[in-house]
């Protein structure tokens, strides 16, 4: 359980700037996207392989899993397929029905799922932020896809996709269940590695690359503190301070700070439509920035080094893992990729295939990784069969 004085951290008041109400969306704290002279967001690059059609779900439910949770998850596809699972990023960031169309709907029995605390799964933590909290950390995810797995009669997942902190829930689960899926398929790796932690949110790696995002990211922080000189040393602290403190509109500013400084960083051509749709949509935004900000102060709840050390109960069960990671990823570093692959290999997996994607950055929309992604789980129905 999480009690409301962990919530609020006892933390002193928030002395700094007024910051009156907020407009819609919220974009005083988001660097401007860099130029794009070329229209590239309305004229992407064409890429051999692109996202399945859109498709409805057959099934939709709300699963009861304890501790005041009830998660939302819908099933398409191939009711005879393929089991397939999209673990979505964040955390907090939720699925929406894109997420059905990286896989063939012929083949595979495709289903989606919102974490605790997301998307349309309840408590949402813009309504309830202290019940979304409750026993809200990996072990308890891990939990929820097996308790999902078991409710739809499914003996083992053919295939689990995961990207950026879904990638870091889809190893936890593969390494906790390691008898109950075939095959991974990871974009934008995330190992949970203090370096990661660091160099995205509280040492200012993006600094190299994205400057103004990061001086942005800390200004938030800067002009609304009475005490920047603590406060400059725990960012992640003082934004936790502000998301989980009494005043709504201060919450609503951090989040859109904090999610706008990620989101400015996440695509090689940043698209002003996809910021205002997520910074100005309160259950999109809240959970995002609440769990992304809960789990990295809790390091991922997961052992340092713990996914790493656990790719060799992977080998022993035969697991096949492709790897999806744009080139120009600024949210989470290509080498982390670099670093499973290899420890994959080495452990003995026979089956480790990585693909470095060029001119991609992080986001799952970037056309080369939709081209990339799609392109593995059409090679993975060769060897998956219902």
């Amino acid at each position: 359980m999480v009690a409301l004085s962990v919530l609020t951290m006892a933390a002193p008041t928030v002395m700094g700037m007024k910051l009156g109400p907020a407009p819609s969306p919220d974009l005083r704290y988001v660097s401007p996207p860099a130029s794009d002279a070329a229209n590239t967001i309305a004229r992407p690059a064409i890429y051999p392989v692109t996202l399945f059609p859109e498709i409805a779900p057959h099934k939709e439910g709300m699963l009861d899993v304890g501790d005041g949770h009830k998660l939302y998850y819908d099933v398409s596809g191939n009711p005879d397929g393929v089991p397939a699972i999209f673990l979505h990023g964040g955390p907090g960031a939720g699925c929406s029905p894109r997420c059905r169309r990286f896989f063939d709907p012929q083949h595979y029995r495709i289903v989606i799922l919102d974490q605790r605390g997301s998307g349309k799964s309840t408590p949402n933590a813009a309504d309830d932020l202290e019940g979304s909290l409750v026993e809200n950390n990996t072990p308890a995810l891990v939990s929820d896809i097996e308790a999902l797995r078991s409710h739809l009669g499914i003996e083992k997942w053919g295939l689990v996709l995961g990207g950026s902190w879904g990638s870091t829930l889809a190893l936890a689960y593969a390494q906790a269940h390691p008898d109950r899926c075939e095959a991974l398929l990871l974009r934008g790796v995330f190992l949970f590695g203090p370096d990661e932690v660091q160099y995205l949110f509280t040492e200012g790696g993006t600094y190299g690359q994205n400057p103004q995002a990061w001086e942005e990211y800390r200004r938030f922080i800067r002009e609304t503190s009475d005490d920047w000189a603590r406060e400059s040393t725990n960012l992640l602290g003082a934004y936790w301070q502000r998301l989980t403190g009494e005043d709504l509109e201060m919450r609503k500013a951090a989040a859109a700070a904090f999610v706008g400084y990620e989101l400015s960083i996440s695509k090689t051509f940043i698209d002003p439509a996809v910021l205002a749709e997520y910074l100005g949509t309160p259950s999109i935004l809240i959970p995002f920035a609440v769990m992304e900000v809960h789990y990295m102060l809790h390091g991922g709840f997961l052992r340092r080094g713990q996914l790493l050390d656990g790719v060799g109960v992977m080998a022993a069960h035969g697991h096949r893992v492709a790897i999806a990671h744009g080139r120009g990823d600024y949210v989470c570093q290509p080498q982390a990729a670099w670093r499973l692959s290899e420890a994959l290999r080495a452990a003995g997996c026979a089956d480790v295939e990585l693909e470095f994607v060029a001119g991609a950055g992080h986001s799952d929309s970037e056309p080369g990784l939709v081209d990339a992604m799609v392109r593995a789980t059409e090679r993975f129905k060769a060897v998956l069969q219902a």
